[in-house]
Protein backbone atom coordinates (compact mmCIF):
# COMPACT_ATOMS: atom_id res chain seq x y z
CA UNK A 1 0.00 0.00 0.00
CA UNK A 2 1.30 3.70 -1.17
CA UNK A 3 1.95 5.96 1.98
CA UNK A 4 0.78 9.33 1.71
CA UNK A 5 0.56 11.99 4.00
CA UNK A 6 -3.51 14.19 4.81
CA UNK A 7 -4.20 15.75 1.52
CA UNK A 8 -7.60 17.72 0.05
CA UNK A 9 -10.07 14.87 -0.84
CA UNK A 10 -11.44 14.69 -4.26
CA UNK A 11 -9.59 14.45 -7.79
CA UNK A 12 -10.55 18.25 -8.84
CA UNK A 13 -9.26 20.00 -5.19
CA UNK A 14 -6.10 17.65 -5.06
CA UNK A 15 -5.49 18.82 -8.95
CA UNK A 16 -5.69 22.63 -7.62
CA UNK A 17 -4.22 22.31 -4.10
CA UNK A 18 -0.86 20.51 -6.37
CA UNK A 19 -1.27 23.15 -8.69
CA UNK A 20 -0.67 25.86 -6.40
CA UNK A 21 1.82 23.47 -3.92
CA UNK A 22 4.45 24.06 -6.71
CA UNK A 23 3.76 27.52 -8.05
CA UNK A 24 5.54 27.73 -4.90
CA UNK A 25 7.69 25.37 -4.64
CA UNK A 26 9.25 26.79 -8.23
CA UNK A 27 9.27 30.23 -5.99
CA UNK A 28 10.62 29.26 -3.49
CA UNK A 29 13.47 27.49 -5.46
CA UNK A 30 13.85 30.81 -7.23
CA UNK A 31 14.17 32.70 -3.92
CA UNK A 32 17.21 30.21 -2.83
CA UNK A 33 18.78 30.11 -6.61
CA UNK A 34 18.48 34.27 -6.42
CA UNK A 35 20.09 34.02 -2.76
CA UNK A 36 22.40 31.37 -3.12
CA UNK A 37 25.82 33.51 -3.96
CA UNK A 38 24.82 35.57 -0.84
CA UNK A 39 24.16 32.10 1.51
CA UNK A 40 27.59 30.61 0.05
CA UNK A 41 29.66 33.84 1.01
CA UNK A 42 28.15 34.00 4.64
CA UNK A 43 29.07 30.05 4.98
CA UNK A 44 32.77 30.82 4.38
CA UNK A 45 35.03 31.27 7.16
CA UNK A 46 36.68 34.01 5.93
CA UNK A 47 33.26 35.92 5.29
CA UNK A 48 32.84 37.47 8.93
CA UNK A 49 36.30 38.53 9.22
CA UNK A 50 36.13 40.45 5.46
CA UNK A 51 33.46 42.27 6.36
CA UNK A 52 34.90 43.37 9.27
CA UNK A 53 37.72 44.71 7.92
CA UNK A 54 35.58 46.30 5.39
CA UNK A 55 33.36 47.99 7.72
CA UNK A 56 36.85 49.22 9.73
CA UNK A 57 38.23 50.54 6.42
CA UNK A 58 34.89 52.32 5.98
CA UNK A 59 35.37 54.04 9.52
CA UNK A 60 38.85 55.23 9.07
CA UNK A 61 37.49 57.20 5.55
CA UNK A 62 34.58 58.54 7.05
CA UNK A 63 36.55 60.10 10.10
CA UNK A 64 39.35 61.13 8.02
CA UNK A 65 36.73 62.81 5.17
CA UNK A 66 35.36 66.15 4.70
CA UNK A 67 32.05 64.98 7.04
CA UNK A 68 34.31 63.73 9.91
CA UNK A 69 32.07 65.49 11.94
CA UNK A 70 28.69 63.84 10.92
CA UNK A 71 30.71 60.87 12.17
CA UNK A 72 31.24 62.12 15.74
CA UNK A 73 27.97 63.67 16.11
CA UNK A 74 25.98 61.13 14.72
CA UNK A 75 27.34 58.22 17.41
CA UNK A 76 27.05 60.63 20.10
CA UNK A 77 23.61 61.32 19.36
CA UNK A 78 20.68 60.33 21.94
CA UNK A 79 18.08 58.11 21.76
CA UNK A 80 15.40 58.00 24.64
CA UNK A 81 13.26 54.81 25.26
CA UNK A 82 10.56 54.93 27.98
CA UNK A 83 8.88 51.22 28.35
CA UNK A 84 6.21 52.00 31.67
CA UNK A 85 8.29 52.97 34.37
CA UNK A 86 11.63 52.06 32.89
CA UNK A 87 13.36 55.27 31.26
CA UNK A 88 16.97 55.28 29.11
CA UNK A 89 18.82 58.08 27.47
CA UNK A 90 21.99 56.85 26.00
CA UNK A 91 23.81 57.93 23.11
CA UNK A 92 23.73 55.63 19.61
CA UNK A 93 27.28 54.49 20.39
CA UNK A 94 26.60 53.42 24.18
CA UNK A 95 22.92 51.57 22.68
CA UNK A 96 25.84 49.78 20.31
CA UNK A 97 28.12 49.06 23.35
CA UNK A 98 26.08 48.54 25.83
CA UNK A 99 22.76 47.16 24.39
CA UNK A 100 24.06 45.33 20.91
CA UNK A 101 26.84 43.97 22.18
CA UNK A 102 25.44 42.31 25.14
CA UNK A 103 23.69 39.99 22.45
CA UNK A 104 27.91 38.97 20.99
CA UNK A 105 28.58 38.49 24.59
CA UNK A 106 25.51 36.20 24.43
CA UNK A 107 26.71 34.46 21.80
CA UNK A 108 30.10 33.93 23.10
CA UNK A 109 28.08 32.53 26.53
CA UNK A 110 26.85 29.87 24.14
CA UNK A 111 29.79 29.12 23.01
CA UNK A 112 32.01 28.59 25.62
CA UNK A 113 29.09 26.54 27.04
CA UNK A 114 28.81 24.42 24.32
CA UNK A 115 32.59 23.88 23.83
CA UNK A 116 32.88 23.08 28.11
CA UNK A 117 29.59 20.33 27.48
CA UNK A 118 30.92 18.77 24.22
CA UNK A 119 33.81 20.72 22.03
CA UNK A 120 37.42 21.06 22.55
CA UNK A 121 37.14 22.45 26.07
CA UNK A 122 35.27 19.31 27.66
CA UNK A 123 38.25 17.06 28.10
CA UNK A 124 41.16 18.12 29.90
CA UNK A 125 43.79 16.77 27.78
CA UNK A 126 42.24 18.27 24.78
CA UNK A 127 41.47 21.78 26.71
CA UNK A 128 45.19 21.93 28.11
CA UNK A 129 46.80 23.15 25.09
CA UNK A 130 44.49 26.16 24.72
CA UNK A 131 44.01 27.06 28.03
CA UNK A 132 47.25 27.07 28.59
CA UNK A 133 48.18 29.07 25.16
CA UNK A 134 45.28 31.52 26.39
CA UNK A 135 46.66 31.96 29.83
CA UNK A 136 49.79 33.01 28.21
CA UNK A 137 48.74 35.01 25.73
CA UNK A 138 46.74 37.27 28.44
CA UNK A 139 49.49 37.46 30.99
CA UNK A 140 52.59 37.96 28.63
CA UNK A 141 50.41 40.94 27.03
CA UNK A 142 48.84 42.73 30.11
CA UNK A 143 52.32 42.52 31.63
CA UNK A 144 54.62 44.10 28.75
CA UNK A 145 51.44 46.60 29.05
CA UNK A 146 51.63 47.96 32.37
CA UNK A 147 55.95 48.20 32.19
CA UNK A 148 55.14 50.64 29.92
CA UNK A 149 52.02 52.30 31.43
CA UNK A 150 52.14 51.65 35.52
CA UNK A 151 50.99 54.66 36.44
CA UNK A 152 48.71 57.79 36.47
CA UNK A 153 45.07 56.83 34.10
CA UNK A 154 47.28 55.04 31.44
CA UNK A 155 47.68 51.77 33.46
CA UNK A 156 44.15 51.26 33.34
CA UNK A 157 44.32 50.13 30.13
CA UNK A 158 46.04 46.85 31.25
CA UNK A 159 43.33 45.10 29.77
CA UNK A 160 43.38 46.27 25.89
CA UNK A 161 45.82 43.60 24.60
CA UNK A 162 44.74 40.41 26.23
CA UNK A 163 42.09 39.96 23.97
CA UNK A 164 41.74 37.85 20.24
CA UNK A 165 39.49 38.58 17.65
CA UNK A 166 38.22 35.18 16.71
CA UNK A 167 36.61 36.42 13.27
CA UNK A 168 39.48 38.75 11.88
CA UNK A 169 41.61 36.00 13.36
CA UNK A 170 40.07 32.82 11.83
CA UNK A 171 39.34 34.70 8.67
CA UNK A 172 43.15 34.81 8.18
CA UNK A 173 43.48 31.08 8.48
CA UNK A 174 40.22 30.82 6.01
CA UNK A 175 42.04 32.74 3.61
CA UNK A 176 45.16 30.29 3.47
CA UNK A 177 43.07 27.44 2.32
CA UNK A 178 44.32 24.06 2.67
CA UNK A 179 47.90 25.29 4.05
CA UNK A 180 46.38 25.68 7.25
CA UNK A 181 45.74 22.15 9.03
CA UNK A 182 42.64 21.87 10.51
CA UNK A 183 44.10 21.15 14.16
CA UNK A 184 45.37 24.60 13.77
CA UNK A 185 41.97 25.92 13.31
CA UNK A 186 40.35 24.28 15.95
CA UNK A 187 42.95 25.14 18.24
CA UNK A 188 43.02 28.73 17.65
CA UNK A 189 39.27 28.45 18.37
CA UNK A 190 39.63 26.81 21.16
CA UNK A 191 42.10 29.55 22.39
CA UNK A 192 39.90 32.65 21.08
CA UNK A 193 36.83 31.09 23.16
CA UNK A 194 38.86 30.88 26.65
CA UNK A 195 40.44 34.70 25.74
CA UNK A 196 37.06 35.53 25.53
CA UNK A 197 36.24 33.45 28.82
CA UNK A 198 39.26 35.53 30.60
CA UNK A 199 38.10 39.31 29.06
CA UNK A 200 34.48 38.44 30.18
CA UNK A 201 35.93 37.91 34.00
CA UNK A 202 38.80 40.75 33.45
CA UNK A 203 35.55 43.08 32.63
CA UNK A 204 33.50 42.14 35.48
CA UNK A 205 36.16 42.31 37.94
CA UNK A 206 38.24 45.14 36.77
CA UNK A 207 36.31 47.64 35.05
CA UNK A 208 32.94 47.72 37.26
CA UNK A 209 32.70 50.69 39.10
CA UNK A 210 30.26 51.98 42.06
CA UNK A 211 27.94 48.83 42.62
CA UNK A 212 23.96 49.23 43.09
CA UNK A 213 23.65 45.93 45.60
CA UNK A 214 19.61 46.24 44.75
CA UNK A 215 20.02 46.15 40.87
CA UNK A 216 22.39 43.24 40.86
CA UNK A 217 20.79 41.19 43.31
CA UNK A 218 17.70 41.43 41.63
CA UNK A 219 19.80 40.22 38.16
CA UNK A 220 21.35 37.58 39.75
CA UNK A 221 18.12 36.47 41.16
CA UNK A 222 16.77 36.15 38.36
CA UNK A 223 19.54 34.36 36.71
CA UNK A 224 18.70 31.74 39.45
CA UNK A 225 15.50 31.17 38.66
CA UNK A 226 16.15 30.87 34.89
CA UNK A 227 19.14 28.20 36.21
CA UNK A 228 15.99 26.75 37.71
CA UNK A 229 13.75 26.76 34.82
CA UNK A 230 16.72 24.93 32.80
CA UNK A 231 16.50 22.35 36.16
CA UNK A 232 12.74 21.50 35.44
CA UNK A 233 12.53 20.95 31.81
CA UNK A 234 11.66 24.80 30.09
CA UNK A 235 12.96 24.30 26.58
CA UNK A 236 11.33 27.38 25.40
CA UNK A 237 14.25 29.52 24.11
CA UNK A 238 11.08 32.78 24.42
CA UNK A 239 11.10 32.75 28.20
CA UNK A 240 14.85 33.13 28.61
CA UNK A 241 15.57 35.85 26.03
CA UNK A 242 12.70 37.84 27.37
CA UNK A 243 13.79 37.49 31.07
CA UNK A 244 17.24 37.98 29.43
CA UNK A 245 16.47 41.22 28.58
CA UNK A 246 15.36 42.14 32.15
CA UNK A 247 18.10 40.61 33.36
CA UNK A 248 20.20 43.44 31.26
CA UNK A 249 18.66 45.80 32.16
CA UNK A 250 19.20 45.30 36.14
CA UNK A 251 22.96 44.92 35.46
CA UNK A 252 23.07 48.24 33.34
CA UNK A 253 21.77 49.87 36.39
CA UNK A 254 23.67 47.82 38.97
CA UNK A 255 27.12 49.21 37.33
CA UNK A 256 28.17 46.08 36.34
CA UNK A 257 28.51 46.09 32.59
CA UNK A 258 25.60 45.00 30.98
CA UNK A 259 27.12 42.70 28.28
CA UNK A 260 28.03 40.22 31.59
CA UNK A 261 24.47 39.79 31.61
CA UNK A 262 24.59 37.90 27.88
CA UNK A 263 27.24 35.74 29.11
CA UNK A 264 25.41 34.84 32.45
CA UNK A 265 22.18 33.98 30.84
CA UNK A 266 23.63 32.04 28.46
CA UNK A 267 24.68 29.72 30.72
CA UNK A 268 21.39 29.06 31.33
CA UNK A 269 20.67 28.07 28.07
CA UNK A 270 19.48 24.37 27.92
CA UNK A 271 21.55 22.58 26.27
CA UNK A 272 20.16 18.91 26.41
CA UNK A 273 17.37 18.15 24.32
CA UNK A 274 13.43 16.60 26.26
CA UNK A 275 11.22 15.75 23.60
CA UNK A 276 8.67 12.86 22.46
CA UNK A 277 10.54 10.22 21.20
CA UNK A 278 7.77 8.02 20.22
CA UNK A 279 6.10 11.29 18.56
CA UNK A 280 9.28 12.05 16.63
CA UNK A 281 9.75 8.85 15.23
CA UNK A 282 6.66 8.67 13.86
CA UNK A 283 6.47 11.87 12.47
CA UNK A 284 10.26 10.73 10.58
CA UNK A 285 8.39 7.31 10.10
CA UNK A 286 5.74 8.60 8.05
CA UNK A 287 7.53 10.66 5.95
CA UNK A 288 10.52 8.40 5.05
CA UNK A 289 7.67 5.79 4.13
CA UNK A 290 5.93 8.62 1.83
CA UNK A 291 9.63 9.17 0.20
CA UNK A 292 9.76 5.21 -0.08
CA UNK A 293 7.03 4.65 -1.88
CA UNK A 294 7.03 7.89 -4.52
CA UNK A 295 7.91 6.72 -7.81
CA UNK A 296 10.29 8.60 -9.89
CA UNK A 297 9.46 10.13 -11.86
CA UNK A 298 5.74 10.90 -10.44
CA UNK A 299 2.63 13.05 -10.96
CA UNK A 300 2.27 16.90 -9.79
CA UNK A 301 0.62 15.26 -6.92
CA UNK A 302 3.56 12.93 -6.21
CA UNK A 303 5.67 15.87 -5.93
CA UNK A 304 3.97 17.50 -3.41
CA UNK A 305 3.55 14.45 -1.42
CA UNK A 306 7.77 14.22 -1.46
CA UNK A 307 8.06 17.76 -0.90
CA UNK A 308 5.62 18.00 2.20
CA UNK A 309 7.89 15.05 3.58
CA UNK A 310 10.55 16.75 3.50
CA UNK A 311 9.76 19.80 5.04
CA UNK A 312 8.44 17.20 8.11
CA UNK A 313 11.48 16.00 8.28
CA UNK A 314 13.18 19.21 8.83
CA UNK A 315 10.56 20.26 11.12
CA UNK A 316 10.79 17.59 12.88
CA UNK A 317 14.88 17.59 13.99
CA UNK A 318 14.79 21.46 13.53
CA UNK A 319 12.17 21.54 16.87
CA UNK A 320 13.77 19.15 18.90
CA UNK A 321 17.17 20.15 18.46
CA UNK A 322 19.43 21.09 21.53
CA UNK A 323 17.88 24.95 22.26
CA UNK A 324 21.64 26.23 22.67
CA UNK A 325 22.43 25.10 19.34
CA UNK A 326 19.54 26.51 17.65
CA UNK A 327 19.82 29.66 19.16
CA UNK A 328 23.92 29.56 18.12
CA UNK A 329 23.48 28.79 14.59
CA UNK A 330 20.48 31.28 14.73
CA UNK A 331 22.53 34.60 16.13
CA UNK A 332 25.67 33.71 14.73
CA UNK A 333 24.95 35.38 11.33
CA UNK A 334 23.08 38.28 12.77
CA UNK A 335 26.32 39.10 14.99
CA UNK A 336 28.68 38.59 12.33
CA UNK A 337 26.95 40.45 9.50
CA UNK A 338 25.05 42.57 11.94
CA UNK A 339 26.31 43.61 15.44
CA UNK A 340 30.35 43.13 15.10
CA UNK A 341 30.61 45.39 11.50
CA UNK A 342 28.07 47.96 13.37
CA UNK A 343 30.50 48.00 16.13
CA UNK A 344 33.53 48.51 14.28
CA UNK A 345 32.05 51.44 12.47
CA UNK A 346 31.00 52.94 15.76
CA UNK A 347 34.68 53.13 17.59
CA UNK A 348 37.34 52.50 14.54
CA UNK A 349 37.09 55.95 13.32
CA UNK A 350 39.78 57.20 14.45
CA UNK A 351 41.12 60.91 12.90
CA UNK A 352 44.68 60.26 11.40
CA UNK A 353 46.91 63.49 11.02
CA UNK A 354 49.74 61.49 8.49
CA UNK A 355 52.35 64.59 10.20
CA UNK A 356 51.53 63.72 13.81
CA UNK A 357 50.64 59.71 13.61
CA UNK A 358 54.37 58.48 13.74
CA UNK A 359 54.45 61.01 16.85
CA UNK A 360 51.67 58.56 18.55
CA UNK A 361 54.09 56.08 19.18
CA UNK A 362 56.36 58.14 21.67
CA UNK A 363 53.31 57.88 23.91
CA UNK A 364 53.01 55.26 26.62
CA UNK A 365 49.68 54.17 25.29
CA UNK A 366 49.76 52.89 21.52
CA UNK A 367 53.43 51.61 22.27
CA UNK A 368 52.51 49.61 25.44
CA UNK A 369 48.99 48.22 23.59
CA UNK A 370 51.12 47.40 20.08
CA UNK A 371 54.10 45.61 22.22
CA UNK A 372 51.30 43.37 24.19
CA UNK A 373 49.27 42.94 21.05
CA UNK A 374 51.76 41.85 18.56
CA UNK A 375 54.99 41.03 20.76
CA UNK A 376 53.40 39.69 23.96
CA UNK A 377 51.07 37.46 22.04
CA UNK A 378 52.96 35.32 20.13
CA UNK A 379 55.67 35.11 23.23
CA UNK A 380 52.76 34.26 25.95
CA UNK A 381 50.80 31.61 23.31
CA UNK A 382 54.14 30.27 21.93
CA UNK A 383 55.92 30.04 25.32
CA UNK A 384 53.25 28.71 27.00
CA UNK A 385 51.82 25.83 24.49
CA UNK A 386 55.93 25.03 24.44
CA UNK A 387 55.63 24.41 28.68
CA UNK A 388 52.16 22.51 28.57
CA UNK A 389 53.66 19.84 25.64
CA UNK A 390 57.07 19.27 27.35
CA UNK A 391 55.24 18.86 30.65
CA UNK A 392 53.40 15.94 28.70
CA UNK A 393 49.80 18.15 29.34
CA UNK A 394 49.23 18.43 26.40
CA UNK A 395 50.21 17.67 22.41
CA UNK A 396 50.25 20.15 19.66
CA UNK A 397 47.53 19.72 16.86
CA UNK A 398 46.84 17.21 14.58
CA UNK A 399 49.17 18.55 11.26
CA UNK A 400 50.92 21.00 12.84
CA UNK A 401 54.55 22.14 13.26
CA UNK A 402 56.14 24.18 15.80
CA UNK A 403 56.48 26.77 13.26
CA UNK A 404 52.65 26.88 12.21
CA UNK A 405 51.92 27.03 15.79
CA UNK A 406 54.47 30.12 16.38
CA UNK A 407 52.58 31.87 13.22
CA UNK A 408 48.94 31.00 15.23
CA UNK A 409 50.50 32.79 17.81
CA UNK A 410 51.38 36.12 15.65
CA UNK A 411 47.63 35.89 14.52
CA UNK A 412 46.38 35.40 18.25
CA UNK A 413 47.49 38.86 17.99
CA UNK A 414 45.05 40.19 16.23
CA UNK A 415 42.67 41.93 19.30
CA UNK A 416 40.85 44.20 17.20
CA UNK A 417 36.68 43.99 18.04
CA UNK A 418 37.42 43.25 21.93
CA UNK A 419 40.62 45.11 22.55
CA UNK A 420 38.77 48.48 21.12
CA UNK A 421 35.51 47.49 23.41
CA UNK A 422 37.92 47.10 26.28
CA UNK A 423 39.24 49.89 25.53
CA UNK A 424 36.08 52.01 25.90
CA UNK A 425 35.94 50.71 29.40
CA UNK A 426 39.22 51.59 30.57
CA UNK A 427 39.47 55.14 29.17
CA UNK A 428 37.26 57.91 29.81
CA UNK A 429 39.77 60.61 28.58
CA UNK A 430 39.18 60.97 24.77
CA UNK A 431 42.63 61.33 23.95
CA UNK A 432 43.88 58.25 25.65
CA UNK A 433 40.90 56.24 23.94
CA UNK A 434 41.62 57.76 20.66
CA UNK A 435 45.15 56.51 21.29
CA UNK A 436 44.65 53.44 22.77
CA UNK A 437 42.60 52.60 19.04
CA UNK A 438 45.72 53.63 17.10
CA UNK A 439 47.94 51.37 19.22
CA UNK A 440 45.01 48.28 18.44
CA UNK A 441 44.39 49.12 14.98
CA UNK A 442 48.25 49.03 14.18
CA UNK A 443 49.00 46.11 16.25
CA UNK A 444 46.11 43.95 14.77
CA UNK A 445 47.16 44.99 11.31
CA UNK A 446 50.84 43.75 12.08
CA UNK A 447 49.26 40.72 13.40
CA UNK A 448 47.31 39.73 10.81
CA UNK A 449 50.35 40.11 8.27
CA UNK A 450 52.85 38.74 10.03
CA UNK A 451 50.96 36.09 11.12
CA UNK A 452 49.36 34.60 7.57
CA UNK A 453 53.08 35.35 5.98
CA UNK A 454 54.26 32.72 8.75
CA UNK A 455 51.31 30.50 8.91
CA UNK A 456 51.91 30.40 4.94
CA UNK A 457 55.56 29.80 4.52
CA UNK A 458 55.43 26.75 7.51
CA UNK A 459 53.89 23.64 8.09
CA UNK A 460 54.25 20.33 8.59
CA UNK A 461 58.27 19.03 6.93
CA UNK A 462 57.62 16.20 4.79
CA UNK A 463 58.22 12.88 5.60
CA UNK A 464 61.99 11.96 3.82
CA UNK A 465 62.20 8.92 1.44
CA UNK A 466 63.76 5.76 4.08
CA UNK A 467 63.66 7.77 7.23
CA UNK A 468 60.56 8.56 9.53
CA UNK A 469 59.88 11.81 11.01
CA UNK A 470 61.56 12.86 14.10
CA UNK A 471 59.54 14.66 16.01
CA UNK A 472 60.23 18.80 15.79
CA UNK A 473 61.65 20.57 18.82
CA UNK A 474 61.05 24.46 18.88
CA UNK A 475 64.52 24.77 20.42
CA UNK A 476 68.49 23.67 19.08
Amino acid sequence: MKASLPAPTGPEERRRHARRRLARLRATALYRWARAPLVAFIETEASGGLVLMATMVAALVWANSPWAGSYHDFWHAHFHVALGGLELDLSVAHWINDGFMAVFFFLVGLEIKRELISGELASARRAALPIMAAVGGMVVPALLYFAWNSTGPESRGWGVPMATDIAFALGVLALLGDRVPLGLKVFLTALAIVDDLGAVLVIAVFYTDALSFPHLASGLALIAGLFLLNRFGVRRVGVYISVGVVVWYLFLESGVHATIAGVLVAATIPHHVIYDRARFTRRIRTALDVLDHQPDPGTDEDEVQREVAMEIVHEATERWGSPLHRLEHHLAPWVSYGIMPVFALANAGVPIDPGGFLGLFRESVPLGIVLGLFVGKQIGVFAFSWVAVRLNLAALPEGATWRSLYGVGVLAGIGFTMSLFVANLAFDDPQLLEAAKVGVLTASLLAGVVGSAVVAFTGPRKRRAGRPDAPETPFP
